[in-house]
């Protein structure tokens, strides 16, 4: 990801402060240079030689994955009518304050359905 040549001629505070940027730390001695640059051109390869080995983020397992999608069927589609609430909720409308809360209910419950969505999507990929 970074060069050593572009690395080598940033001053010592700017490699600390690039480390700092990403969570980095040195590897040895702090007071060298030599010590961010190492670390700085290391990190995007353990962080893949990380993942390669289960450590860390990982995907979910099987179950967990299909539980996701037992979640998703449950919440089924909204109605022609839920729809157009929802629709009108996120235009700004309201209802009265009796209906108010299960509205905004209504509203949560579509985008938890959206986000379970995207989050099976950004798994299969």
């Amino acid at each position: 990801m970074f060069t050593r040549f572009e690395l080598e001629i940033k001053t010592l505070k700017q490699l600390k402060d690039l480390a700092s940027r990403y969570g980095i730390k040195a590897i040895g001695n702090p007071a060298y240079k030599t010590s961010w640059i190492t670390s700085l051109m290391a990190f995007p390869v353990l962080a893949i030689q990380q993942v390669k080995e289960g450590r860390g983020l990982k995907s979910p397992t099987f179950v967990s994955f299909q539980a996701l999608g037992t979640a998703l069927d449950e919440m089924e589609t909204p109605t022609l009518e839920q729809a157009a609430l929802i629709k009108m909720t996120m235009e700004g409308r309201r209802m009265s304050y009796s209906d108010r809360y299960d509205q905004e209910r209504l509203l949560n419950l579509h985008k938890a359905k959206l986000h379970i969505e995207q989050a099976i999507n950004l798994i299969n990929h």
